[in-house]
């Protein structure tokens, strides 16, 4: 047996709905689920997945800033955030608690 606990209870319905909109802004502006919806696990979760979307972009656009001829790359990079950004949005919309591609399993909040 995995002594593996998910770090989110399972989706309860009324939390869902009670908390469609916090989670759709935390791929705007993260802090506001985290000040609006603290109680919310599914507005936590989603929070959560901008608060590592963000990391990452500021993260991609520090490194491609910085070095010259990945720079060129910058662009693809920023589109390719606010494409996550989107599924983000589209995921907290259908009441979803789907990971981000890619970095979707880095639990930063609890």
């Amino acid at each position: 047996m995995s002594d593996f606990q998910p770090p989110y209870p399972p989706n309860d319905s009324k939390d869902v709905q009670d908390n469609k909109v916090m989670a759709i802004l935390a791929y705007i502006i993260f802090f506001i689920p985290l000040l609006a919806a603290r109680n919310s696990p599914f507005a936590m979760y989603h929070a959560n997945q901008g608060l590592t979307l963000f990391l990452v972009a500021v993260a991609a656009n520090l490194v491609f800033s910085i070095i010259p001829f990945l720079g060129l790359l910058l662009p693809l990079v920023s589109l390719a955030i606010f494409a996550f950004m989107i599924i983000g949005i589209i995921n907290a919309s259908k009441g979803e608690r789907k990971p981000l591609p890619l970095m979707g399993n880095i639990q930063l909040i609890k």
